[in-house]
């Protein structure tokens, strides 16, 4: 390695991440350069490049901040035989350097064929920070086991078994961290492995965040791009189903207030059904599923059926679209509790626990609240809040058509009824709601935010 600067650095990094024996030549060092040199990771000479320096080398990197120097090292290695890199001008490179993605046994490289460096790192980054840890385990695993494939099944039968074992339960506890009982399943899944077995299915109960694609977690992805089928609520926005395996089939069931294309009942029976027939079943409810999804319900139906299910949390409409509102559900002077309700109307009527919502010093986050809205206000204040208390209503957040109602317990219902709301609304109440005026930062439709 010629040169010992930043560049040099991120290569001498990566090389001694694969156990290569790295020589620097160079009159200035790094801090990390040094302190691989003290550890004895590297041998590091300070000082200007000589001729022999090349002289028993493989590979060299020409990473200096001098052009005439880094074509010295080239021309200089083509005549010795060496293969030389330049940090500086790829063409004039004898090889290149990927950008890799590195999970243990398993890597992933990224070129740009010298065109665009920079872009590769950033890619790299992205698909470093994407994919599981757990897929290095998941690669040790295949490893561990593949001879005992080879030997136990025939030939013809391992691409299934591999692709069911990679791709199924056993790399979900892989990735989950239950890497005991994947090898045991592996071993017992050797055992009885047969083609007249059938594949046993699985639900994945997965929560889809308030609407902003940019919000689901990085597990919801991985799975909604595995599932077999699709089974989605009326207030997924089409961009986030679209995220989902495009091979899967996709079911709408509704679940809007008031119109349920189907009952819950028959929800729980087509996920057990589906699962029945070996399928992965992709559950994709809005929100996190376990704040008034009732998801609850359905896992308590898979389990009774003896399904294999997973949840996945996912950020709830409450904190995400309060976020993007800029109001802070909690803050040290105004709120320092928080309290989600939902409210929806049972048999025309709300049954809630008014004195304590009517309280001071806190928040109150009401799921469901459009078609109550009149109501909610109305009771807050007979049980004791100002008329000025303040309210605010968030329409499709977290989504480029968000909309901000802000006004108080008094003014907020007419404000409400003037407007024809058709997607998701959450309902905020209390001082917090009085931030938004400094704190909002996402407005994608400023001239219909209302302000208090």
């Amino acid at each position: 390695m010629v040169g010992a600067g930043d560049v040099a650095t991120r290569r001498i990094a990566s090389l001694l991440d694969v156990d290569a024996d790295v020589s620097v030549v160079a009159p200035d060092a790094t801090d990390s350069v040094h302190e691989w040199a003290e550890a004895g990771r590297l041998r590091l000479s300070q000082r200007a490049f000589e001729d022999t320096d090349l002289n028993g080398p493989v590979l060299a990197f020409a990473c200096t901040g001098d052009a005439q120097v880094n074509a010295m090292v080239a021309e200089l290695g083509r005549s010795k035989g060496v293969l030389v890199q330049r940090a500086d001008d790829a063409g004039a490179s004898d090889f290149l350097v990927p950008a890799v993605v590195r999970r243990d046994a398993l890597q992933i490289a990224i070129s740009s064929d010298g065109q665009a460096p920079t872009l590769a790192r950033i890619l790299r980054s992205r698909l470093d920070a994407w994919l599981p840890r757990a897929y290095g385990d998941l690669a040790r695993l295949a490893g561990d086991f593949r001879d005992q494939v080879k030997e136990t099944l025939p030939r013809q039968h391992r691409a299934r078994f591999w692709l069911r074992v990679l791709d199924g339960p056993i790399a979900e506890k892989v990735f989950t961290g239950r890497l005991a009982e994947a090898r045991r399943d592996m071993k017992r899944a050797l055992a009885d492995d047969r083609p007249d077995v059938p594949v046993r299915g699985e639900v994945y109960l997965v929560g889809a965040g308030p609407g902003d694609p940019d919000l689901l977690t990085s597990r919801a992805l991985r799975l909604m791009q595995r599932a077999d089928v699709v089974l989605y609520d009326s207030l997924i926005p089409r961009a986030i189903v679209d995220l989902s395996n495009p091979q899967a089939e996709r079911i709408h069931v509704g679940k809007r207030a008031s119109r349920h294309t189907l009952p819950q009942d028959d929800i729980n029976a087509l996920m057990v059904r589906l699962a029945g027939e070996g399928k992965r079943v992709l559950r994709l409810k809005g929100g996190d599923p376990f704040v008034f999804g009732r998801g609850g319900e359905e896992i308590a139906q898979l389990a009774e059926a003896g399904v294999a299910f997973q949840v996945v949390p996912g950020i709830t409409a409450a904190s995400g679209c309060a976020a993007y509102a800029g109001i802070p559900l909690t803050h040290r002077d105004y709120a320092q509790s928080v309290t989600f309700v939902t409210g929806h109307l049972k048999q025309g009527e709300l049954e809630l626990p008014w004195p304590q919502l009517a309280r001071t010093g806190q928040t109150v986050v009401f799921f469901m609240a459009v078609k109550s809205l009149s109501g909610i206000c109305e009771a807050l204040r007979e049980h004791g809040l100002a008329e000025n208390w303040p309210a605010a209503l968030v329409i499709e957040g977290t989504t480029i058509r968000q909309q901000l109602l802000v006004g108080t317990l008094a003014d907020l219902p007419a404000r409400v009824a003037r407007e024809t709301i058709e997607g998701p609304a959450l309902l905020i109440v209390g001082e917090v709601v009085r931030l938004n005026e400094t704190l909002g930062w996402f407005r994608p439709n400023p001239d219909t935010s209302d302000s208090v």
